[in-house]
This record gives structure tokens, C-alpha cells and sequence, in this order.
């Protein structure tokens, strides 16, 4: 059977994500972190660690959105993925996902939090199966999906980008 993102959305049971693409949780810690040892961000107790599987395909993007925690991205299957990071210095990376190291690509990519971050998948008629890890664990709580025009004027120097990849533009 080909291995198509249609395969890999009912193989692993994804879910529509809200900042775009496919997603499902493969872990979470059973043992949490009190709030009182994290961060002064967090307001309450985080898990260790999670993970999720993620894709997405075609001309599907992952919006621009930012979370409270670090979060790691893991290259599993499909195109090469093109990453963009805006840090909260204002600095824009754009790293390639992928497994193709001669080409410039990244088996994982580092996404620091309280970071801005989206990402497209390179080949147009392919998908891109991935994962993502967040320590402390992730909790939708501590998830914001960007807002297209306060983001442009937080950065106006990245509205090309913004506006190609934000929901409400």
C-alpha cells in the first residue's frame, strides 16, 4: 500500500489541528511538575514532557502560533519541511526539516519558547510526517495562535510572511 498522508492520517488516527494539519498525542508523562518549581509563566502544574504525531500536507500550513515550553521537531516521512521561527528578539530563521543533511536539512529542529513559529511543506503534491516533543508538557493552555494583524505590527518587516501563513488574515 502507498504510504500517502491519507494512509498515515487513518493509520495513526489524526486529528485536525487548530493551527493547521493532522495531529495526534503518542505520550504523555504520567508524573507532572508543581508550578511552583517551573517558570513564573506557567500558573499550573505541567507534565515532564509530551509528544505528537503531526502532518501536514500539500499546500496546508502550520499558522503561526507560539507555546510557553521549548519544543522539538522530529523529521519522520514525506517532503522536506521549511520551518519559520520568529524568536522574541524579532529574528527570522528559516530551517529546513527534512532527511536530507547534504541539502541543508535538519533530522530535528529546536523551537525555543515564546517563539512565533510556522511552517509549509517544500513539495507541493507530497506531505510531511513529523513529531513534536514539549517539555514541560504541552497544554493548550499555554498555546496562542497568532493574530495576523497584531503580529504584522509586532513585525512589520516579516508581513509578507505573516499573512501567507496566519488563519485570520
Amino acid at each position: 500500500m502507498e504510504q500517502t498522508s491519507a494512509f498515515w492520517i487513518e493509520k495513526l488516527c489524526l486529528q485536525k489541528h487548530p493551527e493547521g494539519g493532522y495531529f495526534k498525542e503518542a505520550y504523555r508523562s504520567d508524573e507532572s511538575i508543581s508550578h511552583l518549581s517551573l517558570p513564573f509563566r506557567f500558573k499550573e502544574d505541567r507534565c515532564f514532557s509530551t509528544a505528537i504525531y503531526f502532518l501536514l500536507e500539500n499546500d496546508n500550513f502550520s499558522a503561526f502560533h507560539r507555546i510557553k515550553s521549548d519544543e522539538i521537531w522530529h523529521f519522520y516521512k514525506g517532503s522536506s519541511l521549511t520551518l519559520y521561527i520568529i524568536t522574541e528578539d524579532g529574528c527570522l530563521s528559516n530551517l529546513q526539516l527534512g532527511d536530507n543533511p547534504l541539502n541543508g536539512e535538519h533530522f530535528q529542529i529546536t523551537v525555543a519558547r515564546n517563539s512565533w513559529f510556522a511552517a509549509h511543506v517544500n513539495a507541493k503534491s507530497s506531505f510531511t510526517l513529523l513529531g513534536c516533543t514539549v517539555a514541560p508538557g504541552f497544554d493548550f493552555k499555554d498555546f496562542e495562535l497568532a493574530d495576523c494583524e497584531d503580529l504584522c505590527k509586532e513585525y512589520p518587516q516579516y508581513e509578507t510572511l505573516i499573512k501567507k501563513l496566519t488563519i485570520n488574515q
